[in-house]
């Protein structure tokens, strides 16, 4: 829940009344200068003060600044058209912190603002909706957060790639229930802690209807991530909408770019490699023209937070996809720490290899599986099946090795955490080793790697997944010093952040840190 600068604006409004209410009870000062402005002034720095004791926050400096231009503009006398007043709010606001135009609050609160002046629907309805009566008033509040909704879906989609449907229904109640129930409560506990106590009591009822609402099936629409081009389309549909006919008639097709694109998908035939940015561990996406694949899951970060959460899921949202299959190569945090969130977000995937924590593989790995997705060849060469005989091994050495080949015979290979043993073993089977792109195994460990093995795969690029600066040394300098021998180029995710490739161009490899860096990264 977001109420940005609400408690601030309340205050002000409460404190503008109080300084005006005390300041015309003497005929002195009401002579010295008149109660109005007395009240505008006294209620915003009374204002300034609460947000400097409340925590001087980003949101609250913004809602100072706003309240202060707009005093400032009715102290002087300015009547200002809506488009002036709000501009100049914006530039204030810029001019202090120019690092608000990255935050997402700043254009839902400006753009929010800007379409109920622009809709008129404040100063032609609000007060006549008023005087009519409590229903009529009622009607102009619905009909207003309908029109927000409405117009700030865009801009939602555009800056985080989903939209709650069931946000409309979620306001009618929580905005008058916070703004007139739960807010003044809490101002009031500065004066009687105990209200502290109530206002919490009012929370509670409020925050199980948003938990119930939130439990519907669709309640959130996430679309995949258009280009910017298309988002800025949709926003400007989205303010059409708000505006009077005819303009609103622009709003749909505006809005269609946005609400239609799809990611463009390998052909037929050929595949791609997105190996995600996911610190000390191994996910890799691998799409077809109709089909997507995840080879492992990345680690766990900490006890509340993993790879699939915060980096996974919301890419396969961007992307639209719908996960086919979940390959976990074997059963360490680092391959499998993502796996839950991943498949709670996706429960359709199949999930073969390494069991999941709270469920069980639907497959093991075994060598010699086959399978084709529009002309794409997916072969596992390791691990052999299991006697019962067998000794046990450590979970590296049961890595899920994964030879994907286009119909043209380029291939990539995903070879898990292997080590020298089970290279040799893969050499000695005379396995088809050969591929144009190699995910170094064991996140380029001393352990790993051998020469012969290298010679065998012969990649034209072979990548490092693993954590900056991590504990393990990984990649080790003998790994690339050998890989540099044997004329492979050598990438690392530290450096490279994302690495996407795709077999259609093997020659070209494209680092997400280089194609879409931030300013402040200079070389």
């Amino acid at each position: 829940m977001s109420i940005s600068g609400l408690h601030i604006t309340l205050f002000a409004w409460l404190a503008q009344g109080l300084v005006g209410r005390l300041w015309r009870r003497s005929p002195y000062l009401c002579l010295r200068w008149p109660a109005p402005h007395a009240a505008l002034l006294g209620g915003g720095l009374l204002a300034a003060g609460y947000a400097l004791f409340s925590g001087w926050g980003v949101p609250a400096q913004r809602t100072v600044l706003m309240l202060a231009c707009a005093a400032l503009l009715r102290l002087a006398g300015r009547r200002w058209p809506w488009p002036l007043t709000w501009l100049l709010v914006c530039a204030v606001v810029v001019w202090v912190d120019p690092w608000a135009l990255l935050q997402a609050g700043f254009w839902l609160s400006f753009i929010a603002v800007g379409i109920l002046f622009a809709s008129n629907t404040i100063a032609a309805h609000a007060d006549a909706e008023r005087a009519r009566g409590i229903f009529y008033a009622i009607r102009g509040f619905l009909h207003e957060q309908g029109l927000m909704t409405l117009a700030l879906m865009p801009l939602t989609l555009l800056l985080f790639g989903q939209v709650s449907l069931v946000g409309a229904l979620a306001n009618v109640l929580a905005i008058p229930w916070v703004t007139f129930v739960v807010t003044p409560l809490a101002l009031l506990g500065l004066l009687a802690p105990p209200l502290w106590q109530a206002a919490a009591w009012c929370l509670g009822p409020l925050l199980l209807w948003l938990e119930w609402l939130a439990a519907w099936p669709g309640a959130v629409l996430s679309l995949p991530a258009a280009p910017l081009w298309a988002g800025l389309l949709a926003v400007l549909g989205g303010l059409c909408l708000a505006l009077q006919w005819p303009l609103r008639v622009l709003g749909l097709p505006l809005l269609w770019p946005a609400l239609c694109w799809q990611p463009p998908a390998p052909a037929w035939g050929e595949f791609s490699l997105l190996a995600a940015d996911v610190g000390q561990g191994n996910a890799v996406l691998v799409r077809t023209a109709g089909h997507s694949l995840l080879y492992d899951s990345g680690p766990r970060y900490g006890p509340h937070s993993d790879a699939g959460a915060r980096v996974l899921v919301p890419l396969l949202q961007a992307q639209g996809l719908r996960l086919d299959r979940l390959l976990l190569s074997h059963s360490d945090s680092d391959h499998t720490g993502g796996a839950q969130a991943l498949l709670q977000a996706q429960p359709q995937a199949q999930l073969l290899g390494a069991d999941a924590p709270g469920r069980a593989a639907d497959q093991p790995c075994e060598a010699g599986q086959r399978w084709q997705w529009e002309g794409v060849a997916f072969e596992l060469l390791h691990p052999l099946p299991l006697t019962p005989t067998a000794a046990p091994v450590r979970p590296n050495a049961r890595s899920c090795v994964l030879r994907i080949t286009s119909a043209q015979g380029v291939a990539a290979l995903l070879v898990g955490d292997i080590e020298r043993r089970e290279e040799r073993a893969l050499l000695a089977r005379a396995a088809p080793l050969a591929a144009q792109w190699l995910l170094v195994p064991h996140h380029g460990s001393q352990t790993s790697s051998s020469a012969e093995f290298i010679a065998a795969v012969a990649p034209r690029w072979a990548l490092v997944q693993a954590g900056y600066r991590n504990r393990f040394g990984h990649p080790a300098a003998p790994v690339l010093a050998r890989y540099q021998a044997a004329g492979v180029e050598l990438v690392a995710s530290p450096a490279c952040g994302a690495a996407l490739w795709s077999s259609a161009q093997p020659q070209q490899l494209d680092c997400e840190r280089d194609s879409h860096a931030r300013y402040w990264q200079h070389r």
